[in-house]
């Protein structure tokens, strides 16, 4: 099996943007195989919760202080996965957490690995610094692994933490991370975006803070498309990074979008069989 090649990493470490909360996206790059006419990637049978087949994993755990520190000292936390047997996915997963813990977007990051970034981190890190890296399988069946990457991180002096997230659609039988461009149906990004904004409505509806001033939560928070998404068994969840459509407090917004609204808008091998 290929790993990624240094184009490929240089790409990745290159499709950043800014963030409210925390400076930098990871924007996934890869493409959909090829017309699966008779195949569905997700099971007509949906469970209530994440499907565990799949891709087998493996944890990658570190927590530890900077070596030789006495007292006051900077720590990182990783709680990732490797993916035995796909090494593409395992260096996948390990460049977009270290990409993620980079918030100057003036200029690329001094690593492209989590092991780049643990020297680089020991060497800059204030003394109450914090960084806690996390790697996690929210949905998986025999052709689909998604994976919600976060990444939390204090710096000495601020206020409080920043956070952010991404989720990794990965193919694997064609060994790509899929895009939102490579799951919509071509044309079909105003009805996904009509259909976000009705669950946006919806989840709102849900929150006190919201119905006791909507005008005014609407227009200190107005809705906002975004490209975040990841397939799971029950639809396409859309997650948002702190401070995008609500306050800090709020955390990082989570809206489903059911399969029976994504209709004509997902492509067809990205939507379970109709019964």
């Amino acid at each position: 099996m290929p790993m990624s090649s240094p184009a490929e990493i240089r790409q990745l470490s290159s499709l950043r943007a800014a963030l409210p909360a925390m400076a930098l996206v990871l924007t996934l790059a890869g493409c959909a195989s090829g017309p699966r006419d008779n195949i569905s990637l997700v099971p007509a049978q949906l469970d209530q919760q994440t499907r565990q087949e799949g891709l087998f994993t493996q944890p990658v755990e570190l927590s530890r202080e900077r070596p030789g520190c006495r007292g006051e000292c900077p720590k990182l936390m990783i709680d990732s996965l490797a993916f035995p047997g796909h090494p593409r996915l395992t260096q996948l997963v390990d460049h977009a957490l270290a990409s993620m813990t980079w918030i100057d977007t003036q200029s690329a990051p001094p690593y492209d690995t989590l092991a780049g970034f643990e020297a680089y981190y020991w060497k800059a890190a204030g003394s109450r610094d914090e960084v806690q890296l996390t790697a996690r399988t929210r949905y998986r069946n025999e052709h689909l692994t998604v994976v919600e990457l976060d990444a939390g991180q204090y710096r000495t002096g601020m206020a409080h933490g920043i956070t952010g997230s991404q989720l990794l659609n990965w193919d694997n039988a064609a060994e790509k991370a899929l895009t939102i461009d490579n799951l919509l149906m071509s044309g079909a990004r105003p009805a996904f975006e009509a259909a976000l904004r009705v669950e946006h409505a919806r989840w709102l509806d849900q929150h006190a803070d919201a119905i006791d001033n909507r005008e005014n939560f609407d227009r200190m928070w107005p809705f906002a498309p975004t490209d975040n998404v990841g397939l799971t068994d029950l639809g396409m969840l859309v997650k948002y990074q702190p401070y995008e459509i609500a306050p800090y407090a709020w955390g990082q917004p989570e809206l489903l979008i059911p399969y029976d609204r994504l209709r004509d808008i997902l492509k067809p091998q990205y939507l379970p069989p109709q019964s």
